[in-house]
């Protein structure tokens, strides 16, 4: 008489590594939301829409490290998530806000952007698996990061909300806006990550000041404070640069001198 196969248990998911994917989806799913508001040409909610999925962004990777709760499913389903929420949703909110006047080339530049998205997602999946990164690689990205990217890209649109201005909306200079931060997305310029960073002693209550302030601003000019958090992080590439130059340097240094 054959032996009936007993059942294989179900595996069950800990709470550790449900609540951040939990996050990672919320983020997905406003992401998505962004490209609704924006079909409806309710632009501050589509811009809204992308901020919060930047905190949640933000959030669940921190969650999963405070709860120990890191996976290689949490980790494709980011992607995934990253991918829609700041590679799909930016580029079309801009596309219905102005580069569909343009059709083809409007519509080739939403392609562009997503397409620059899918591969610096890809590229630093890839980074992960390094087993001899530089001592100084938690510091920086390698091009722009996700997030970054879709707050630049909707840059114009933020501004717009406060200048009333024709040449903001301009269909070509927006389409040549998306292609650059595309290209600056798959560049190898290096950028700061923040998560590596150490501040002196002297500077945690000034950053502290800065902070309330922001904050403050955040709530009486949230458009205001937005767009200059976005234009400080743009102006913030070209030190990174040469910070990690810096860096890079004094690391071959030390090692010729070993």
């Amino acid at each position: 008489m054959d032996k009936v196969p007993r059942r294989s248990r179900i595996k069950m998911m800990p709470i550790s590594i449900i609540i951040p994917n939990l996050i990672t989806v919320m983020a997905l799913c406003s992401g998505l939301t962004g490209i609704r508001f924006a079909l409806q040409e309710r632009w501050e909610f589509a811009i809204g829409a992308i901020a919060l999925a930047a905190i949640l962004d933000t959030l669940d990777g921190r969650m999963a490290r405070l709860l120990k709760g890191q996976s290689k499913f949490g980790a494709e389903l980011d992607s995934l998530s990253d991918f829609i929420s700041f590679g799909v949703a930016p580029a079309l909110i801009l596309f219905f806000w102005t580069t569909q006047s343009i059709q083809g080339i409007g519509w080739a530049t939403v392609l562009f952007f997503s397409t620059c998205m899918a591969l610096r997602l890809a590229r630093f999946n890839t980074q992960l698996e390094d087993p001899n990164p530089p001592s100084f690689s938690a510091r920086f990205f390698s091009g722009v990061p996700a997030p970054a990217a879709a707050g630049l890209a909707c840059l114009p649109v933020i501004v717009s909300f406060e200048l009333d201005l024709d040449v903001i909306k301009q269909p070509y200079l927006i389409s040549g806006w998306l292609v650059f931060i595309g290209l600056m997305m798959v560049s190898s310029i290096p950028t700061f990550s923040f998560k590596g960073s150490k501040l002196p002693r002297k500077l945690v209550i000034p950053l502290f000041v800065i902070a309330g302030l922001f904050i403050a601003c955040v709530l009486t000019e949230t458009w205001i404070a937005l767009a200059m958090l976005i234009m400080a992080y743009f102006f913030s590439i070209p030190l990174s640069f040469f910070s990690y130059r810096k860096l890079n340097l004094r690391e071959q240094i030390g090692a010729l001198e070993e």
